[in-house]
């Protein structure tokens, strides 16, 4: 999300940029629906309520955090460099009636011509889907109620400093490093957050050696084109205006889905001998997530070049669950993670002042190294951060009510022995 150097006079509201952040904020919370179909496909049939519960849930409990805390303590003390916000928004206190101009004039601060509570209700979308996120590492064998408390103290220990950090004027911001639409502070984020819960549960019974086959492709089909429609107002919308850098970042959005979906193919093609309907999702999703911090910096052939490359690379990267032996059901490490490590490094690569003034040029446009070197420290940071404090979280859950399910409700499924219900009534 750029963050203005320069306050412009007379910023005025804009009903224009105001209609279009209107219908991003709603685009984007149709993408935690859309991401509960696209895994709900993927897990075994016994377990599909369970994946769309944790998804859906997630739209519930963190709306009402957001507002009573989270949103605060990622967006308060806007432009301070620090490490979180303050206190100065809980309970949306002062939101509907604070100022548009966020953040110190003699430093970073943001500019908004949209009204301050439409930004707080768009910046909320991304903090639904960020934990969402987590939820494909876990599939199979984490308790619904060690979901709901993980999630919680997660949104408001990790997601909202990491927030304040890169979107807010932070520490990472202030040093430098730029972040157009989420790649740290959602898919790195939400990446080393599932590896961590992966390492703690250990594997699904019967993995690697018993075949664990997606139950129905056609939901995961149907939760991509619906992550990929949503994802417009992700990436478009965080340019918070109907202007030009909006229209790049659409078009770099849509493309670079189209590269990543080639690149995913054609490696696993070549590597398995087939492309599959599961690897043009998957591959399509990867190159969303790489373009996602560099979607209104870059242009020309730059989003082709991220995209492909994230398919290919993201493909590869379903290597390092086997090799290492952990059990990343769904392959958010190989998407979420190493796309958004990828994406967030390539923008120090690709960045063009000419298509965002707010930005330097990136290496490869003869800009220097500092915008990559930068971009090599934030997504290290945010990487480590979320890892370290997502297992301490979580071992703490796992102590006091224990994470996973016990065998024999894995065995039954999450849909009956968490909730009593059935995705499927047969006879």
């Amino acid at each position: 999300m750029p963050l203005a150097a320069e306050l412009p006079p007379g910023l005025e509201l804009d009903s224009g940029n105001t209609a279009w952040v209107l219908m991003a904020a709603a685009l984007v919370l149709f993408m935690t629906p859309g991401l509960a179909f696209f895994y709900g496909g993927m897990v075994r049939s016994k377990n599909l309520l369970g994946m769309l519960m944790q998804n859906f849930f997630a739209m519930g409990l963190l709306g009402v955090l957001w507002v009573l805390v989270a949103f605060s303590l990622a967006f308060g003390a806007f432009g301070d460099g620090g490490f979180i916000g303050n206190l100065d928004f809980v309970g949306f206190k002062d939101v509907v009636t604070s100022t548009v101009t966020l953040g110190d004039p003699d430093g970073l601060f943001l500019s908004l011509s949209i009204p301050f509570v439409l930004f707080a209700a768009y910046q909320m979308t991304f903090a639904i889907i960020t934990p969402a996120l987590i939820t494909g590492s876990t599939a199979d064998r984490l308790k619904f109620s060690a979901y709901v408390v993980f999630i919680a103290v997660w949104l408001v220990l990790v997601y909202a400093p990491v927030a304040h950090w890169v979107f807010a004027g932070g520490w990472l911001a202030e040093r430098g490093s730029f972040d157009f639409a989420g790649g740290a502070v959602v898919h790195i984020n939400a990446g080393a957050a599932g590896l961590a819960l992966a390492l703690l549960l250990g594997r699904r019974k019967g993995w690697p050696e018993t075949p664990m086959p997606p139950h129905s492709l056609p939901l995961t089909l149907l939760g991509t084109g619906m992550l990929w429609f949503g994802w417009a107002g992700f990436n478009a919308g965080s340019a918070l205006a109907a202007d030009g850098i909006a229209a790049q970042a659409l078009f770099n959005t849509f493309i670079a889905a189209s590269a990543a979906m080639l690149g995913w193919l054609l490696v696993e093609r070549i590597k398995d001998g087939h492309a599959t309907t599961l690897g043009a999702a998957s591959g399509a999703v990867a190159g969303l997530v790489a373009i996602t911090p560099c979607a209104g910096f870059v242009g020309g052939l730059s989003p082709i070049i991220i995209g492909f490359v994230a398919g290919a690379l993201c493909f590869l990267a379903l290597g390092i669950k086997r090799r290492f032996k952990f059990d990343d059901s769904l392959d958010v490490v190989a998407v979420h993670l190493v796309g958004g490590l990828f994406g967030s490094i390539a923008l120090g690569l690709f960045a063009e002042d000419a298509i965002n003034p707010a930005i330097p040029d990136g290496m490869l446009l003869g800009g220097g190294s500092d915008l990559f070197v930068e971009q090599v420290i934030a997504a290290v940071a945010v990487l480590a951060f979320s890892l370290v404090m997502s297992l301490a979280i979580g071992k703490v859950i796992d102590l006091v009510i224990g994470l996973r399910v016990s065998d024999e409700d894995e065995t039954v499924g999450l849909d009956l022995s968490q909730h009593a219900e059935q995705a499927y009534n047969v006879g």
